[in-house]
Order: C-alpha cells, then sequence, then structure tokens
C-alpha cells in the first residue's frame, strides 16, 4: 500500500518524543491539540500516536522526512509544550503506526483505562519503542 506523500521507495521518519505542557491540560485543550494534530498530519501524510498522560505528552509522529520535520518544529514552537525531548530519531522502511490518525483518551476513561488500551496498541511494536511506552508510564 502506497500513502499519499511517501515517495515510491523513499524512507520514511519517525521521531518519539516527550513534552511538559505549560499548562494543565484540560480535556478542551487536548481535544484541540488533537483535532488540528489530525487535521495537518493528515495534509503532510504523517501518522502516529499522540498520548496523554496527567501533564506529560508522549508522541509518535511517521512519515516523510520532511513532513516530520517540518511537525516536529512547529510543535517545539508551540507554547502549549516545554521540556521537549526526542527519545527516537530513525529512517523506517514502513510505518510501524501505519494508518493511525492518533490515539487519546476516550470519555469517562482513567489513567489505568488509557494505559492499558495504549499497551495493547503498542504489544506489537519493536522493543526499543515498546521500552519508551513502558518508562512513559512510571
Amino acid at each position: 500500500m502506497v500513502i499519499p506523500g511517501t515517495p515510491l521507495g523513499g524512507l520514511l521518519r519517525q521521531v518519539l518524543y516527550v513534552s511538559t505542557s505549560t499548562a494543565p491540560p484540560r480535556q478542551a485543550v487536548v481535544d484541540a491539540i488533537l483535532q488540528q494534530s489530525r487535521h495537518n498530519n493528515a495534509l503532510e501524510s504523517v501518522t502516529g500516536l499522540l498520548w496523554v498522560r496527567r501533564d506529560r505528552f508522549l508522541q509518535v509522529l511517521e512519515g516523510p522526512d520532511e513532513a516530520v520535520r517540518l511537525t516536529l518544529d512547529r510543535i517545539v514552537k508551540d507554547p502549549r509544550h516545554r521540556d521537549v525531548e526526542v527519545l527516537v530519531d530513525r529512517d523506517l522502511d514502513q510505518r510501524e503506526f501505519g494508518s493511525w490518525s492518533m490515539a487519546l483518551r476516550h470519555s469517562g476513561e482513567t489513567d489505568d483505562d488509557v494505559d492499558g488500551r495504549v499497551r495493547t496498541l503498542i504489544a506489537s511494536k519493536p522493543d526499543a519503542t515498546h521500552a519508551h511506552f513502558e518508562r512513559f508510564l512510571g
């Protein structure tokens, strides 16, 4: 399957980062971030995962190198984030998070519910990626 915006035979880039919210992330703020991320990512053929736990964000971005670089640049400049730390920055032959537009807490879910759902989603991912998620859980 060819994903639009991905050069044939071209490498994809994956970036996994964590950051801290500059203000306690209310659900409305998180929903706005998710909506904007999905919109921007669809335009740039970027897929991945967004996970919010308390005041911490963990996000995986995958897509064409330039698109991922520009997306990360926007995130670093976003005043809602601070202490952006890139944990993984690598080339991929194929996407690990495929057609995910982003994953997030559903209304009424507890931290344990979200943690369990994300653990299920990442269970089949490579050990290095899986380890970062486990450390994020603390």
